[in-house]
């Protein structure tokens, strides 16, 4: 795995000065991506892309996503330490780090088979043990539920009714929601007896989300 070097961290800080400028306001959040050696999810042929705030492709037609999206995601979960939080498209593995840096305990579910090897095998070295699990993410993970919050990294086109159901009262499913080529960010906040209110934010572009509720 690749060291982290005073140059990597200073890429670091000029990246979370500009998610700052760019109006995450969450320092919890500022301060995991700050923690997070982004450069080690990156070929270093590519270390230039690093630390950069945009997507680079990953293999298996996946990206890495924008630092901006991920923290704009991690901002609307409003999560904090020993909440249990869902993440569904484990990709890379750079949001499920950023949520282990919260104190968040994660569960992550990749449906493409060479992604859940490679990120199981590169946390652990990394220092993070989210639980891990490869399967279709729009089922959810009813044995571990309910959860506090539930992250979809990719985008649905229309809002799996079995992850609602695995959301606690008061539990937070924060997901792109749209066609395949521009998303809508959507928070759905569960209330008493199934009540939901549905915020809905700024436009995105994430890869399809796979799976019985996503794209097939």
């Amino acid at each position: 795995m690749q060291q982290d070097s005073y140059r990597h961290k200073g890429m670091r800080r000029q990246l979370v000065q500009l998610l700052r400028q760019k109006g995450i306001q969450s320092e919890a959040v500022l301060a995991a991506i700050d923690a997070i050696p982004r450069h080690v999810f990156f070929d270093p042929a590519f270390l230039q892309h690093a630390y950069q705030d945009k997507a680079f492709p990953i293999g298996e037609g996946q990206t890495i996503s924008q630092p901006y999206t991920v923290a704009f995601q991690t901002e609307k979960l409003e999560v904090g330490p020993g909440d249990r939080v869902l993440e569904i498209g484990t990709g890379s593995g750079y949001q499920a780090c950023v949520l282990c840096a919260m104190g968040v305990k994660v569960y992550t579910i990749e449906y493409l088979q060479p992604l859940y090897e490679r990120t199981r095998r590169l946390l652990p070295q990394m220092g993070f043990q989210p639980h891990f699990r490869c399967g279709d993410g729009t089922q959810g993970w009813p044995s571990q539920a309910p959860f506090d919050a539930i992250l979809v990294t990719a985008a649905a086109p229309k809002i799996p009714a079995t992850l609602v159901q695995q959301l606690r009262v008061g539990g937070r499913l924060v997901i792109p929601v749209g066609n395949q080529e521009t998303q809508t960010m959507v928070r759905l906040t569960r209330g008493e007896g199934n009540q939901l209110h549905k915020e809905e934010f700024d436009q995105f572009a994430f890869v399809p989300l796979r799976g019985k509720d996503g794209w097939s």
